[in-house]
This record gives C-alpha cells, sequence and structure tokens, in this order.
C-alpha cells in the first residue's frame, strides 16, 4: 500500500455515509457485478449499472401494466458512489406514477460492501418512465387497480 492510501481509504469511506437498507420492502433485483463489468480502473461501468436499473423498472412496470412494456425516458439518473467488483447492489423500486399508456418509476439502488467490514451505501438512484405496449409494439393502456 502506498503511503495515504490507508488515509483517502478511510475518509472515502466516511464520506459515503453507511446507510441500512430499506425496510419492510423486498428488492425487485439482487446482483454482484464482476470484473468483466469493470472499467479500466476497476470500477463497474455506468452504462452496465443503468442497464441493470433499466431491468428492475422495467420487472415492476411490466408487473403493474400486466404485460409487456418499452422504456420511453431516463427522467433522471444519479451516480452517487461508485460501484465496485465484489459489492451486492440492491435494486429498489417504487411505482411514481400510473398515465394512461405509462408508468413511471423510482429505482434506488444500494450496494452492501466488504463482508468482512460490512456496511451499505447508496450509489445510484433513478426515475425511469415505460409505456405499455401491445404485441405489435403500440401503445395500449394501462388496466385500472
Amino acid at each position: 500500500m502506498v503511503e495515504g492510501d490507508h488515509d483517502r481509504r478511510r475518509q472515502g469511506r466516511a464520506m459515503s455515509a453507511t446507510v441500512l437498507l430499506p425496510e419492510g420492502k423486498q428488492p425487485t433485483l439482487r446482483v454482484v457485478p464482476m470484473p468483466a463489468d469493470a472499467n479500466q480502473h476497476g470500477d463497474i461501468f455506468g452504462g452496465w449499472i443503468m442497464s441493470q436499473v433499466d431491468i428492475a423498472g422495467g420487472v415492476v412496470a411490466a408487473r403493474r401494466a400486466r404485460g409487456r412494456v418499452a422504456t420511453v425516458a431516463v427522467n433522471s439518473f444519479v451516480f452517487k458512489q461508485p460501484v465496485q467488483v465484489g459489492d451486492l447492489l440492491s435494486f429498489y423500486v417504487d411505482l411514481v406514477k400510473i398515465g394512461n399508456t405509462s408508468i413511471t418509476v423510482n429505482v434506488e439502488v444500494y450496494a452492501e460492501r466488504r463482508p468482512s467490514d460490512p456496511h451499505v451505501v447508496k450509489v445510484t438512484e433513478a426515475t425511469l418512465t415505460y409505456v405499455a405496449i401491445d404485441r405489435d409494439g403500440r401503445p395500449r393502456p394501462v388496466p385500472k387497480g
């Protein structure tokens, strides 16, 4: 270890406030990123995280739409902390708005880090909109209730 690395690591951990996983909620998706998902610096590609967020959001939107959905907008996307190889990522999805043909969801992503010294950090949050589609790919109404 290079001199000063330990201090930077300690500062980095202090800056990434430890939080708790949301209580009373089940994650829609849980996944561990692998080395093939990392960039040349060892952090997980943002695009890989975006695709997992889209999968998690799509699961909830499709369940509510009772069928096929397509992503039509990424309304917001914030990377709060880098994701590391071996983090256990939990994706929590909440319905935000249900329109005539569209469904908007909020996705929060938490990383459980270092099994030997465990702590949880919120790494990403995003809001996406999906549209319910029929078998021909045309918008269809979202069922009521």
